[in-house]
């Protein structure tokens, strides 16, 4: 028996438990020099030494979903996978990921929750939420609110500010099956976040760096210059 949480058994162990299995009498002698016995013990050898360490790689490599291989099959099939939302041919350790946040996934509604998704996938997201025009609340010219319609306040978008980039990793990669390197567009980001988001809502997505913000510094009597500083400078943040 090792000291791990896996016991393994030699040929050894496997005699004795046929052993025990023999009828009892003066034919069946139990006697390790004997035919009998000789028998026995070739015939436990090949569990020993081929069926039970088999057996135990399954049960140690094979259980964890992290570093499946013969079973990741079966895994998928338990936890729906391939998602119908990635269509493209995904490398053995993108499928091993994606198999392990499946299981440990709990849904959300938050930010974080969809920033976290996408950034699973491999990409890098910043969401703009919007409010409609509200007077009291809102001003013209001003950023809350501006002058959108009420039904802004249901609509999100999500920018995507860069292609995914998966690259070959020694040990989890599989040579003359994964590329070196695969640049790949945000349809399964597409796809997946417009399952997971709130039914009531619409979602956009944007792509490429987000646009500068323009912020105003106008002229305070007190403070600027006249003839130094102009009535209105707008710069980026």
């Amino acid at each position: 028996m090792s000291g791990d949480s896996f016991i393994r058994r030699d040929g050894e162990d496997y005699a004795e438990a046929f052993a025990r299995l023999l009828p009892t009498g003066e034919a069946w002698s139990r006697d390790p020099a004997s035919t009998l016995m000789q028998l026995v013990r070739g015939q436990a050898e090949i569990w020993g030494a081929v069926v039970d360490p088999r057996a135990a790689d399954l049960l140690e490599i094979e259980t964890d979903p992290r570093f499946t291989l013969e079973l990741l099959g079966e895994w998928e099939r338990a936890y729906g996978l391939p998602d119908p939302c990635v269509p493209v041919v995904q490398t053995l350790s993108e499928r091993r990921q994606r198999l392990a946040q499946k299981i440990a996934m709990h849904g959300g509604q938050s930010r974080a929750f969809f920033i976290g998704v996408a950034a699973s996938l491999g990409y890098a997201i910043t969401i703009t939420e919007y409010v409609p025009f509200q007077f009291g609340l809102s001003s013209f010219g001003g950023s809350h609110g501006k002058l959108n319609p009420p039904g802004f306040r249901y609509c999100w978008t999500v920018r995507v500010t860069g292609a995914r980039l998966t690259r070959f990793q020694f040990g989890a990669s599989s040579f003359g099956r994964d590329p070196l390197l695969s640049i790949r567009k945000a349809e399964d980001l597409e796809c997946i976040l417009g399952r997971l988001k709130p039914a009531h809502t619409k979602l956009f997505f944007a792509y490429g760096a987000p646009p500068a913000t323009l912020v105003q510094q106008r002229f305070q009597f007190g403070a600027s210059t006249f003839g130094g500083d102009p009535l209105l400078r707008l710069t980026s943040a």
